[in-house]
């Protein structure tokens, strides 16, 4: 019963570290660029988009189409700094804590965390 003991503390203790990084995900913003920073993308840590920046010389009609994939890239950039922030931040969310076997034999195959 010991060990069942350990694993709820331990399951509360992981519980607590992945709200404390959600909540710093959620507080995160990160800004991805394009076209040598002509257009800029702020999105926040979970993703949303908080803000675009666009260069006055690309607000022409006949730069329309620029300006549209310039947006697209510069939101791409954005989004993969997201993903990589999030990634860490799941990397150091299991460390320090005491769960016997490790994640892996608590969770069934191809089970990925958050929940």
């Amino acid at each position: 019963m010991k060990n069942l003991g350990n694993m709820l503390k331990s399951a509360q203790q992981m519980q607590t570290k992945m709200a404390e990084m959600q909540a710093r995900m959620e507080a995160a913003e990160v800004e991805g660029q394009s076209g040598a920073g002509m257009v800029t993308v702020k999105l926040s840590g979970k993703g949303d988009l908080k803000r675009i920046g666009i260069d006055p010389s690309l607000m022409q009609v006949e730069e329309r189409e620029v300006l549209e994939d310039l947006i697209v890239a510069a939101h791409a950039d954005a989004k993969a700094k997201v993903e990589a922030l999030a990634a860490e931040a799941m990397k150091d969310a299991p460390a320090g804590l005491n769960i016997p076997g490790g994640l892996d034999g608590l969770l069934p195959g191809g089970f990925k965390l958050p929940f």
